[in-house]
């Protein structure tokens, strides 16, 4: 903000600076674009002049820089004689990375038969919502062929979209029987698919109720599976309070509930200990006869938000293996459980990152966001 400023007089009459119309610009917050654009400010005057009105401008870097987001201008603007607007062009680069937003301004200074009461303007580049997610390649890879075995799905996300004959995106923010703090959704700001990979989004943000938003996407009814080697390729986020997983639930849920279904824990990280990951089979005739057995596997250097990761599966008749890089660690059979076994069954994907939860808690103000997980393929082989 800048104070009134004292201003010439072309009449060479006697008015006081009071009697001047008083200049302030406004700021602009747009969506960025993929081509050149105009943010457009507009320059206004609280009462029009008998004579013309002049200002100054010039634009200074703050988070968005010269020749590489918009292009720095210097100028005079003119405001006619009873008029009591003027605009002011500047032109910003197109580029539709999803980043973090960036700001420049635009001063006023100079004024000529007026004062200035607000003389500087903000533009925010809203970048947060764009479709391009650039992701390092770096990290283990499993092949698309095994002896003796077919592939018989996958989803490589290389489109430009998520597929909605393999995935639904579930909604909602009631805590998903975990007390956690998303608000599941169905946009494009927390699940969209970049150069390859699935990209799930938390967010902190007020929606619907919620602090955050993420996305929670399912193939139920649509892709199921019973037995076969499950390779998924991932790299996970990390910070307090986020929990992101890859997973499955017994097709049957609607008929017998959880966990009388069934779930299969193929991977789930508490983003505290972003070096440790959990493999885990949960089962019970209900809640409160609810059992589980797994363990977990801790990284020997770095953590998994560093590079893509591969979790594995291999899944045969009463007995499932879990694998990090090919690397066993965890084996369950049907001796295991008591009660029903429910795992030679049909079972569903699952993808999501939760935020909060009894398990993980809360965030707290060491916890950056957003927060991602990029999958770059699932497939299954049978």
């Amino acid at each position: 903000m800048v104070l009134a400023s004292a201003c010439s007089k072309s009449d060479g009459g006697g008015s006081s600076n009071a009697s001047l119309p008083k200049a302030s610009i406004n700021d602009v917050s747009n969506f960025r674009s993929s081509s050149n654009s105009v943010y457009q400010f507009t320059v206004s005057l609280d009462i029009s002049s008998t004579s013309p009105v002049s200002l100054n401008y010039a634009t200074t870097e703050e988070t968005a820089k010269n020749g590489t987001d918009f292009k720095s201008k210097t100028g005079v603007l003119t405001i006619p004689a009873n008029s009591k607007t003027g605009v002011i062009e500047i032109e910003v680069m197109g580029d539709s990375t999803r980043k973090d937003n960036q700001t420049f301004s635009i001063q006023l200074s100079n004024p000529v038969n007026c004062s200035i009461v607000a003389g500087k303007g903000v533009a925010t580049l809203i970048n947060e919502n764009n479709s391009y997610f650039p992701v390092a390649n770096t990290g283990y890879s499993t092949p698309t062929t095994y002896p003796g075995k077919t592939l018989v799905w996958s989803d490589e996300f290389s489109g430009n979209s998520i597929n909605t004959n393999f995935w639904t995106m579930e909604q909602g923010g009631n805590g998903w029987g975990n007390a956690e703090l998303q608000n599941y959704t169905d946009r494009t700001q927390n699940a969209f698919v970049s150069n390859g990979n699935l990209i799930i989004e938390a967010r902190k943000e007020n929606y619907n109720g919620s602090n955050y938003t993420s996305a929670r996407m399912i193939t139920k009814a649509k892709k199921v599976f019973k037995f076969g080697r499950i390779d998924i390729r991932a790299k996970t986020p990390k910070g307090k309070g986020i929990w992101p997983a890859l997973w499955m639930l017994g097709n049957n849920i609607d008929a017998v509930s959880w966990p009388a279904c069934g779930e299969i824990d193929i991977l789930e990280l508490l983003g505290h200990e972003p070096n440790k990951i959990y493999g885990t089979l949960h089962w019970g005739v209900n809640s409160n006869t609810h059992q589980s057995k797994g363990t977990n596997y801790v990284l020997p250097s770095g953590s998994f938000d560093q590079e893509f990761h591969v979790y594995s599966i291999l899944w045969e008749l009463d007995q499932i293996k879990i694998y990090i890089d090919d690397k066993l660690f965890f084996t369950a059979t049907k001796n295991d459980v008591s009660g029903n076994y429910p795992f030679n069954s049909d079972f569903f994907f699952i993808f999501n990152i939760a935020v909060g939860g009894n398990w993980p808690g809360s965030p707290d103000n060491t916890t950056s966001f957003p927060q991602r997980m990029v999958v770059d393929y699932v497939r299954v082989f049978q």
